[in-house]
Order: structure tokens, then C-alpha cells, then sequence
């Protein structure tokens, strides 16, 4: 096996809500394998953390404030990111936010929220991307998913929306850039130790449904995606396009 497959030495990699939890642990992944590595977060503290973190480890890391629902702001990001550091080879649409509230009572405004985040946010960060990648006959982008898009959850209607629409979003991105030389793919985690998860993660009844149901009996640690996204943001994927893996220690398989 050639030993380059999943070098990603020379590639500049934008990862959305790269701040904290999965998309900084990826991020850590890919400039790992050799990427230059540009953070992405609306919220800037957090953001540089997360730069000096990285760049702590010895990685080549860039950071980039912007919100992904914001299209104009996405513009100019990305316009800003080609200038100053370079094409950008690869997007990681991991950018999400998640709200709890009973679908018969959800509010309007907080529905708009996730739904423009999770959903129309890699819509908007690929439009951007997307012409330098076409004009080059090269790319990856990897939509982040979520085992939510497959399996109904009560409480999380606008999350589960966006999340299972992100799945034919990014077939339909495959089918009209694949001739570009392009691959789009979405990698959907089951149940991760993250900030977000903490509260069931320390839920009496919830924390040992999971582990329960999950046939690797544990919760997915962050660094558990790093080969999976490797593998897709490399040329090792260069005949894989349209896909939805599932990283989620066997959960989509028994429920």
C-alpha cells in the first residue's frame, strides 16, 4: 500500500466549530497527518484556546472567526483564507448547534436557529468553497452528520431535520461535483463524550441506555473520528463519494 494514501502534507483544511469537542479533535487529526490546518468559531475566545492549543502541539493552524450562517461573513472568510494562507483543499462542515424543546411547542425563532446553523451553514460554507475546488479539479469536503439524521429522538426535531437533510445535501453536492474531481461525504457520529452530551453523560437513566445500546458499551471518545475523517479528506477516498459512514461503535446496527 502506497504510504502517501492518507498524507495530507500541502492541503489546507477549513473545519468549522473547530473550537472545542469533535471539530478541534479533528482538526488535530488532519494537521496530524500533515495539513495546514485553518480553526474555525463564532466565538472568539474560544477560538484562540483552540488555535494555541494546536499550534502548542506543533501543528500548522490558522483561525478564522466567522459564523457559518452568516453568508455574506462565510464570503468574506474564505475570500480572506485563499489570499492570506491558500487554497482550500478540504472543508469539514462540522459547525452545529443543538436544542431541547418538545416539537409541539418549539419556538419559531429557535428552530430557524439550528435549521440555519446545521443545515443551511455547510450549504453556504460549500458555495464558497466550492468554485475554487471546481476551477482546480480537486477536493473533499466532509459534512459532519449525526446518528440524530438516522434515528428519531424526542426533543430534537429542528437537530434531527437538519441533520438527516445534510445527508441528501451532501448526495446531491456528489452528484453535481463528482466530474470535478470533487468528493463530498458526511460522517455522522453516534454517541460522543463532548461538552454538549456532559448532561447525559451524567444522567442516571440515560448514560446506561446508551452504553447499553451501543455494542462497543461506551461512549465515542473525539478521537475516535480522526481515521475515519483522514481517510476522507485523503486521496485513500478518491473513488468514494455520496456516502454516510457511521462512527458510532455499532449503535445504527441494533437499533
Amino acid at each position: 500500500m502506497s504510504s502517501d494514501l492518507f498524507d495530507l502534507s500541502g492541503k489546507i483544511a477549513l473545519v468549522t466549530g473547530a473550537g472545542r469537542g469533535l471539530g478541534l479533535a479533528m482538526a488535530e487529526g488532519l494537521g496530524a497527518a500533515g495539513a495546514t490546518v485553518v480553526l474555525n468559531d463564532r466565538i472568539g475566545d474560544r477560538l484562540e484556546g483552540a488555535e494555541r492549543q494546536l499550534r502548542d502541539k506543533g501543528l500548522k493552524v490558522h483561525a478564522s472567526l466567522f459564523d457559518v450562517s452568516d453568508g455574506a461573513a462565510v464570503k468574506r472568510a474564505v475570500a480572506d483564507i485563499e489570499a492570506r494562507i491558500g487554497p482550500i483543499h478540504i472543508l469539514i462542515n462540522n459547525a452545529g448547534v443543538q436544542d431541547r424543546q418538545p416539537t409541539q411547542s418549539f419556538p419559531e425563532a429557535d428552530w430557524q436557529r439550528v435549521l440555519d446553523t446545521n443545515l443551511t451553514g455547510p450549504l453556504l460554507v460549500a458555495q464558497a468553497v466550492a468554485p475554487g475546488m471546481i476551477e482546480r479539479g480537486a477536493g473533499k469536503i466532509v459534512n459532519i452528520g449525526s446518528i440524530i439524521g438516522l434515528l428519531g429522538r424526542a426533543n430534537s426535531a429542528p437537530y434531527a431535520v437538519a441533520k438527516g437533510g445534510l445527508k441528501m445535501l451532501t448526495k446531491v453536492m456528489a452528484v453535481e461535483w463528482a466530474a470535478h474531481g470533487i468528493q463530498v461525504n458526511t460522517l455522522a457520529p453516534g454517541y460522543f463524550a463532548t461538552e454538549m452530551t456532559r448532561p447525559f453523560q451524567e444522567d442516571p437513566v440515560i448514560d446506561p441506555y446508551i452504553r447499553g445500546h451501543t455494542p462497543a458499551a461506551r461512549w465515542g471518545q473525539p478521537s475516535d473520528l480522526i481515521g475515519t475523517v483522514v481517510y476522507l479528506s485523503s486521496k485513500a477516498s478518491a473513488f468514494v463519494t455520496g456516502q454516510v459512514i457511521y462512527v458510532d461503535g455499532g449503535y445504527s446496527s441494533t437499533t
